[in-house]
């Protein structure tokens, strides 16, 4: 028997869109997160990929984490294991050096937010659901990287109030907090997802130098997490690369002829 799709993958130019298909509510079973893990391996060698985006199936969800009725079957040590997986896939994600943004069409809670965190931007539907760390009315605490990347993202007393208390918030509330990056109308999700591939085009070639893009993602996710003197050698390095790279040349002979940079990615 043919397994279940349930990370979609599609190509649009340069943008890769992966949508969370398990209906309702979009929860990840082990299954999905190594498809996911499968999807960012293959984006990752496919030179024609410059942007990832995320989304959710359908109208209601971006996700809703972790399958609970999965997690209730299972001992506890296949559910350490499967968190393991879980942090190496996300981890995975963060790590490619291209951009990453995850596009919020509906509630984005529990590891659903934990895996639009290990995004670079996060894009959000207004009203159209909410978004949260709710783990703890559960017993437990957002274990697939929640607890490190929101505490990044807000601080630590924030981040301890947002995930001890474990409401809900709204998408407007999410970008007042700085979780969501920006906040897009729209009448529907299709005209959502219209406005967030527009978005993510812009940082495709030829008209941006999508590798120089990969380098910035690169040097601030990694340089955040040594002291300054370790990540300013990581920002020497990948300058570097960039330096070397047939896009640089592009840009700068570019900017001195004053004409509009063509760049290929390499």
């Amino acid at each position: 028997m043919a397994e279940k799709t349930l990370v979609k993958v599609e190509k649009d130019g340069g943008v890769a869109l992966f949508t969370l298909d398990d209906p309702p509510a979009n929860t990840y079973t082990h299954e999905m997160m190594k498809q996911l893990d499968a999807a960012i391996v293959d984006a990752r060698f496919d030179n024609e990929v410059s942007v990832i985006v995320i989304r959710g199936a359908g109208d209601k969800f971006f996700c809703a984490g972790a399958n609970i009725d999965m997690l209730q079957k299972s001992d506890p040590t296949w559910k350490y294991f499967f968190c393991l997986h879980a942090n190496e896939t996300l981890s995975r994600l963060e790590h490619t050096p291209k951009l990453v943004i995850a596009a919020l069409n509906g509630h984005t809670v529990g590891g659903g937010l934990e895996v639009a965190m290990a995004a670079d931007l996060r894009i959000a539907r207004k009203g159209a659901g909410k978004v949260g760390l709710p783990e703890v009315t559960l017993g437990v605490l957002p274990g697939t990287g929640g607890t490190q990347r929101l505490t990044r993202l807000v601080g630590k007393s924030k981040a301890i109030e947002l995930m001890a208390e474990g409401g809900n918030f709204e998408m407007d509330d999410a970008a007042a907090l700085g979780i969501v990056n920006k906040v897009f109308e729209a009448d529907s999700t299709d005209a959502f997802m219209d406005q967030v591939l527009d978005y993510a085009r812009q940082f495709t070639t030829p008209g941006k130098a999508a590798m120089a893009v990969g380098h910035i993602k690169r040097a601030c996710q990694s340089g955040a997490e040594v002291p300054l003197e370790q990540g300013l050698a990581i920002e020497r390095e990948l300058q570097a690369k960039l330096f070397a790279s047939q896009d640089a040349k592009e840009g700068l002979t570019a900017f001195v002829e004053k004409r509009k940079p063509q760049f290929a990615g390499k």
